[in-house]
């Protein structure tokens, strides 16, 4: 009888060290999959730092040009 119960009580242990290292190999892949994430938004903040640094140099160029545009309307007497 002790060497039944015994065995049922490795059987448990032994599923639950199985369950253990499925939870575990869960765990690693989500974050593997949580570091992929992590790496995809760095790479969308770049994009998006570069799209707010052209729209600035864009801003700053048209700028240049209306001063350019006022002052040429004002040398022909224009405005």
């Amino acid at each position: 009888m002790a060497t039944r119960v015994e065995d049922l009580i490795l059987e448990h242990l032994k599923a639950f060290q199985a369950g253990q290292a499925r939870l575990e190999r869960r765990i690693e892949e989500a974050m593997l999959r949580l570091g992929h994430l992590e790496i995809g938004l760095a790479h969308l903040q770049r994009s998006m730092a570069r799209v707010e640094e052209g729209c600035a140099l864009l801003g700053m160029r048209m700028d240049s040009l209306n001063e350019r545009v006022a002052r040429i309307e004002r040398r022909l007497e224009l405005a």
